[in-house]
């Protein structure tokens, strides 16, 4: 028989579901969930209706199994059925389980049957997705639960009806608080008190970047680091690798049968992950080089510490595949992000298609203690901009009859007090001036010819103004902070008060800029842009690494 079905499965809302509180804890809980759910729920429930786990990739038509795995995880999944009614069977014993171990977390599933030897498994699984699963989302009727009856309390993450307190899942030393099942259950699997899952996985994944030392990855805000009396920001950085549905699709279209088709989907799906993975294993390693002795970043400021328990100013809260998101010290948002976007781009050497990879970030720098959902909502409009950026540079590089290239960038915003307004707004109000643009940003991460708005141009100018670089100038900017800041405003005054500036304190050039003419190192302006505001900005929130092996 050559009769099959297949099945998407797709979380939906999976941003609100995670990002939806201020406490790291349950977000950290709910990225948690999100993977089981797609992930090791997935492997289980297939496991009870008699597929084996170590065999899971046997080939369907070959193997007399009555399911196979194409690939899962990241909030999305892919089967293979023996028939309808396995696929059900199988489809409700996982809704089942997310019911009650993930309440509040939505999953979308679409069945097709398609004949193996005359059916084309990638047209049907294209239009599973395009048609069938966007309609089966668009009709779902919308959660509204049962806001409760009589006198109720409201849980203070989701406003749903109270269901407990969080002392059983909280420490001793931290304030308890009204929860809903859907906050219990993301602060059951991070609670030290009910096994510690979401850790505990954590702390397996990233064993071998750890070294076995005693570092812990936290799970409070406050332990992610902070300076009394000097530095009270977090970052939050969500990066997304570029053209990843299309390159999906190309690899479906390059297929030469079902068997083909599913064996290029899943090696393309498991290297992502990898990839991913990789990148963010990269990120924690350099972070470790860069942690001295006394437990100080580059020598500049302590890791937070308690109870004898060291932990890393850097979080991953969803990881192991293009999109990811993690949060650290405001200090290192910037650097990390960075390195995260070079190291995802070195995993190409393995790459299944053949095709480099490459990914754009957003980071959000904010006070402690302001809304987590808030700054995640504009570190993904952040990564938005650093994407077009990128699509516009490559179309630029084909326009001039150059190859197909695609680019890495980072766009950021330091928050020093609240948000108001989308990012465009905001940029609109506080950085547009007479002259032009006082941001460089977007910027390239790897430099490129005739580009001037990148990454190192960027960090080197940074270096120059905290006196950091090695050079005769050195002492022009070096402990001057009172002047760094009257340049500032003086660039904010346009071209001919930078001059006038420069004149003023026998200062010849400004910092050199690379692919830029020398006009701009007298204007502080290239064209509309200006190329030092966003460094001077930057100043206290960018600390380069130790990188080396």
């Amino acid at each position: 028989m050559s009769n099959y079905v297949v099945t998407v499965l797709d979380t939906t809302d999976i941003q609100p579901y995670i990002f939806n509180s201020n406490r790291l804890r349950e977000n950290i809980g709910a990225s948690y969930l999100v993977e089981q759910a797609t992930g090791n729920w997935v492997k289980d429930k297939l496991k009870e209706i008699g597929i084996p786990i170590n065999q899971q990739q046997t080939s369907i038509e070959n193997s007399g199994l009555d399911a196979e795995l194409i690939y899962a995880g990241g909030g999305n999944a892919l089967l293979l059925f023996k028939s309808i009614g396995i696929a059900k069977q199988f489809t409700q014993r996982l809704s089942c389980q997310i019911l009650k171990q993930a309440p509040g977390l939505n999953l979308v599933a679409a069945h097709l049957e398609f004949n193996w030897d005359k059916d084309s498994l990638s047209k049907k699984v294209k239009s599973l997705r395009e048609k069938t699963l966007d309609r089966e989302k668009r009709a779902r009727i919308p959660s509204a639960p049962l806001l409760g009856l009589g006198i109720t309390a409201s849980c203070q993450s989701t406003q749903l009806p109270a269901v407990d307190t969080s002392e059983k899942y909280i420490n001793a030393d931290e304030k308890d608080y009204l929860i809903s099942r859907e906050t219990e259950a993301k602060l059951r699997v991070v609670s030290p008190n009910h096994g510690n899952q979401a850790n505990n996985a954590l702390r397996a994944k990233f064993n071998d970047s750890l070294q076995e030392t005693n570092y812990q990855f936290p799970y409070r805000m406050d332990h992610l680091g902070r300076s009394r009396d000097d530095s009270s920001y977090y970052a939050i950085i969500h990066a997304d690798g570029n053209s990843m549905g299309e390159r999906f699709e190309e690899c479906a279209e390059k297929s030469s049968d079902n068997r083909d088709y599913v064996n290029r989907m899943r090696g393309l799906s498991e290297f992502v992950n990898r990839a991913g993975l990789a990148a963010v294993k990269e990120v924690v390693r350099v972070l470790l080089k860069s942690i001295d002795d006394e437990g100080k970043v580059m020598g500049k400021f302590p890791i937070f510490t308690q109870n004898g328990i060291q932990y890393l100013p850097f979080r991953p809260l969803v990881y192991g595949g293009d999109d990811v998101t993690f949060v650290c010290d405001g200090r290192l948002g910037l650097e990390l992000a960075a390195l995260y976007l070079r190291a995802f781009e070195e995993q190409f050497e393995t790459v299944a298609d053949g095709k480099p990879l490459t990914a754009c970030a957003g980071v959000c720098i904010v006070k402690s203690h302001y809304p987590f959902a808030r700054a995640y909502a504009l570190s993904e409009a952040l990564c938005d901009n650093a994407k077009t950026f990128a699509r516009d540079e490559s179309e630029k590089r084909k326009r001039r009859g150059r190859d197909n290239k695609e680019y890495s960038a980072i766009d950021w915003h330091i928050a020093a007090s609240g948000l108001l307004g989308s990012i465009g707004k905001i940029r609109q109000r506080e950085y547009r001036v007479a002259d032009g643009d006082l941001t460089m940003r977007p910027v390239l991460i790897k430099d490129e010819r005739k580009r001037w708005r990148t990454w190192s141009n960027f960090t080197s100018i940074v270096e120059y103004f905290n006196g950091n670089q090695e050079t005769e100038d050195r002492q022009i900017w070096k402990g001057r902070r009172n002047k760094v800041i009257a340049l500032r405003e003086k660039l904010r005054e346009g071209k001919k008060a930078t001059e006038e500036f420069l004149k003023a304190y026998s200062i010849q050039d400004l910092p050199p800029l690379k692919e830029v003419n020398k006009q701009t190192m007298k204007e502080g302006w290239t064209g509309k842009r200006c190329g030092y505001f966003d460094a001077i900005e930057a100043m206290e929130f960018y600390f380069p690494l130790n990188k080396g092996e």
